[in-house]
Formats: structure tokens, sequence, C-alpha cells
């Protein structure tokens, strides 16, 4: 039995599905902090300054991450305006790029294969995750995707396809720094060996290729060397050496980390991804035979050799992120379109075999996560006391059963020999979207949109903006202004590099608050904890407005 007995078929309801689930509702939440105000902040900064070349944050340089989002982030608002669905757009549109890209990877496999490669990979649940909240790592993934996939096509086949595939190497080395090119090169570096493709190094070592890649990234890294000589090392060494070796990130976990969260990241197709891994590595018997028989280098590669490179595509990212003294969840994504291919591989045989029974496992493994999942959400409103339990019972009751259901019912189909595929994908677009409504419910406690549409309500063209020892990333978005920032000590967080590279006038010390305060109209944001400390500056105030869900955080004005 064929899913699709065309690629057009398979593509349309593809990207219609995946369109469906990424774009429904992406601007329906306030921005959440940090990470939504910052990506969001610095390209609303970067067209409101026209200065395309350095990256800033509130005002001051910011070279945590190279430009391409903030590129992308910024040529969103310039088209469309700026708004928490346009700071989104790139994510979504990362995402959907992504996982057409692994379409393209399956396509020899047939269009049901590739489909459901595609769409496994498209609606896990972490690269759903992500395809709804503004990182760089979405793009990164996309990019990364398109650019593995051009040169293993380039490498076996077409010569511009590897340039290509360079090309793309340097937007994702723009996107996310060296692991644009680390990544792919070592993939294909132990691809190559293991396949004993070795005159393939000489062709994958192309000199057009490289000249595409510098083409992409030359003239950004030097303009910004240019204007900030400071950006090398802080870039190269700070943000790259530094914080994979050692722990200056303050982000470190243990290496079984990425591995703990993985059957996570993958709902709800846990299990098939799991049989398609287990198949794949079953594939490799036939490794040894592919190679002996294969004419040339240069021969396309057998199926036991793409499983292979499918399979070091997954182990080797998991593994690089796993050594590294910094870890983040989002560091995953790159490694989620080979796992979700060998997935839609696996199911489409099984589908296509009519052995339904055969998804059994895989279903039965995904069921037991997601039951559990499902069962946690819904005690969850009873166990905490972050966010306002009677709004969290109901979202938790949808979201919980939804996610219950969209485990058991595709496990029960593939029972009674019922269209697994169209049932489990129906499924999984539900869950998705039920899941999608706990966004709303996480803006309420970690977004400040509330409390800037306070400040706007009281705030002049002349008024001083300031947030008390913090700093609320995505209030400067809405308010579409710089703010002061009070903190003693020169410690500004991600912020310290670019204060003590420029000491900015709006970084200011407790002491030099009341000059401020009394000499300008004025708007501060602060924690009620730390009321005591502003009268004890003998700052007199009046409060404007309180936001009970975001932390407490007051609006204290001076007019």
């Amino acid at each position: 039995m064929e899913i699709f007995r065309t690629h057009r078929a398979a593509l349309a309801v593809l990207i219609a599905s995946l369109c469906l689930i990424y774009f429904l509702g992406l601007g329906g939440w306030g921005l959440i902090e940090p990470d939504e105000g910052r990506y969001s902040e610095i390209p609303r900064e970067m067209l409101a300054s026209g200065d395309w070349v350095t990256p800033r944050l509130n005002g001051v340089k910011y070279f945590e991450k190279p430009v391409m989002y903030y590129w992308m982030a910024a040529s969103s608002f310039k088209l469309f305006g700026e708004s928490e669905f346009t700071a989104r757009i790139p994510c979504a549109a990362s995402a959907l790029t992504g996982a057409l890209a692994t379409y393209a990877m399956g396509a020899p496999y047939g269009p049901s294969a590739a489909f459901l490669g595609a769409f496994i990979t498209g609606t896990g649940f972490l690269w759903f995750a992500l395809s709804q909240i503004t990182l760089t790592d979405m793009a990164l993934g996309a990019f990364m995707t398109l650019s593995i996939l051009c040169i293993f096509k380039g490498l076996t086949g077409s010569r511009p396809l590897l340039w290509l595939g360079y090309a793309f190497m340097g937007l994702s080395v723009l996107t996310k720094g060296l692991i644009g090119i680390v990544l792919p090169g070592g993939i294909f570096l132990i691809w190559i060996l293991l396949t004993r493709r070795t005159w393939l190094l000489l062709k994958g070592i192309s000199p057009v290729g490289i000249l595409a890649f510098l083409g992409v990234t030359a003239p950004w890294f030097y303009k910004v060397i240019k204007a900030n000589p400071d950006f090398a090392w802080f870039f190269f060494v700070h943000e790259h050496f530094l914080r994979y070796s050692t722990m200056v990130s303050n982000r470190y976990q243990p290496w079984w980390f990425f591995l703990a969260l993985l059957p996570v990241a993958l709902l709800p197709w846990t299990g098939t991804v799991l049989q398609g891994v287990l198949a794949s590595l079953g594939e490799l018997r036939y490794l040894r035979k592919d190679t002996a028989l294969r004419d040339s280098c240069q021969d396309p590669a057998s199926e036991s050799e793409e499983a292979l490179l499918l399979l070091i595509w997954s182990f080797f990212i998991l593994a690089f992120f796993s050594a590294s003294k910094s870890k983040l969840i989002p560091y995953m994504v790159p490694a989620m379109p080979p796992l979700g291919l060998m997935g839609g591989i696996y199911m489409a045989r099984c589908i296509e075999d009519r052995q339904y029974r055969s998804l059994l496992p895989g279903f039965a493994v995904t069921a037991l996560i997601m039951i559990t999942l499902g069962a946690a959400l819904i005690l969850y409103p009873n166990h905490q006391d972050r966010f306002d339990p009677a709004t969290l019972k109901a979202v938790a009751l949808i979201a919980g059963g939804m996610t219950i259901a969209a485990g058991l019912i595709p496990l029960l189909a593939a029972w009674a020999r019922k269209n697994p595929w169209i049932v489990s994908a129906v499924c999984a677009a539900a869950f998705l979207l039920g899941m999608k409504q706990i966004f709303p419910v996480v803006a309420q406690a970690r977004s400040p949109k509330a409390l800037a549409l306070m400040v706007q309500k009281e705030l002049t063209d002349d008024s001083k903006v300031i947030i008390y020892k913090d700093y609320d990333q995505a209030v400067p978005f809405y308010l579409k202004r710089l703010v002061v920032i009070v903190q003693d000590g020169g410690d500004y967080g991600e912020l310290s590099f670019g204060y003590n590279a420029e000491k900015p006038s709006w970084f200011i010390s407790t002491q030099d608050l009341k000059a401020l305060w009394e000499s300008s109209r004025a708007i501060m944001i602060v924690r009620p904890e730390h009321l005591k400390e502003i009268e004890q500056l003998g700052i007199k105030y009046r409060t404007a407005g309180q936001d009970p869900a975001y932390y407490g955080k007051m609006i204290l004005v001076n007019r």
C-alpha cells in the first residue's frame, strides 16, 4: 500500500499541514523572557539604527551570536511590521524549510517515506517547540540540514550541489558560529572513511565550494571585525572554545543530559524513531558487501551507506554536544532530521508491506511516554505556585488529555490495522495544537508584555524608562526605546561585554539613580523585594501599576 503516488501530492499535504501547525496562532502570546525578548530586540535595534553589521542589545555591542538570524528577523519586521507574530516568522519558516530539506533527503526512497520522514521531523516535539520561539537554533537546524543534503548529493553526483552545500555551511556559520562547518565536516569525514570513499576527500575539498563559503561569510566577518576590533577574541575564543571546554557560561549538565531528554524531544514519534534507528543499524550488515561491489568512489550511495550517514549525522551531533561543558536543550535540533527520516523510512516500509503490527512496539513505547507525560500535565497545576492554578488547570486538562489520546489512539489503530499513518499523523497534529495552548499560560508568568503596556500609559517622549537591578529584555521591544539599567559593581550579565567596551550613559549605579530620578520624568520597573532599597535611597515615587503574574513587578513614577 502506497501512501502517496507522487511527490507533488506528498509535498502539498506536508506543506499545508505543517503551515497549519506552525503558523496558526503564532502571535497569540507575549514574548517569553529572556530569549524571545533578546532575539526580537536585537533585530529591532538593527532596523531602527540602520546598522546591519554590529548587533546591539539595549544599545551596546552583543557578540554572543553571529548576524544571520538578526537579519532574518529584521527583514520580517521591515516587511510585515514589528509584532510577536513577525518576530517568530523566521523560526516557523526555518522549521518548514528544515522539514522540506528532510523530504528532499528521503526522496529517493519514494514519496511516502520522504513524507513520513519530513512529517516526523517537523512534528517532533522539540522541532515544533522551537518553531514557536525566537531562538537561533531552528534557523541553524534548517541551514545545516540543507548543507548536509547538498554536500551528500554533490559528493556522489553534481558538483554544483556540493558548492551549494558550502554556501549553506556559510549560512550555518553566520547563524550560530563555527559549528556550522565543524559538524558537517566531522559527519562527512567519518562517513567517507567508513565507506572507504577516500577519493571523495579530494572532491569534497572544493576550491569553488570554499569560494562560495567565503562569499557568504567573509563580507560580514570582515566588516564587523573592522568596525569592532574586540569582536574576534570575544566571539571566536570566549563564545566558542571557552564556552565549549569550560564552565564559563554556567550551563553545565552531565554527559547523559541529551540522551535523557531525547525520548521527550522526539514525541509523539519516539518509539517509531527508535525502530527506525534499529532498522538502520541492521542495514549496516550489507555495508561491506556494498562497498566491495562499488565501481567508483563517486557511485551513488547504497542504502546501507545512506543508513550509515543518517546514523553518523545524528550520533555525531549528540556526541559532540554531550562532550561540551555547555549544554542547552535546543542544541539537539540539528540531530532531529536524520532521526525523523530513519523513523519515516521504517514506517513507510511497514505500511507499504501492510505490516501494520510491526509498528506496534514503537507505538507502545510512545504511548507509555505520552500517557506518563499527559498524567503529569494534568496533575502539575496542583503541585506548583508559579502559574495561576485556575487558568493552568483548564489548559493542563486539555493538553494532558490530548497527549494521552495522541499516544493511545495510534496504538489501537495499528492493532486494528486501520490506516495507522493517517491516525498517527492526525493525532500528532492534535497533540501539538494542544501543547500550543501552554505557551500563552507560560507567557503570563514569563512575559513582560502586560508590564510594558502599563508603562506605555505613563510614557511621554522625554520619559526615562528605568529597570532596577534587572533587565527585562522584551520591554525595549514593546516600548520601541532603550532603557536605563541600574546595577552595582558593573555586573550586567550578558550585557557586561558591551558595557565594558562602551561604558554607555544609560547603564548606571544605584548612587546615580536618585539624581536621574529627580532631574527628569522617569518610570521605573522594580521587583517588590527591592522597594526597601529604593526608599533607603530617598527616592519618592507613586505606584502606577503592578503585574502580579510577572514576578510581582511594579511600576513606579516620579510625576
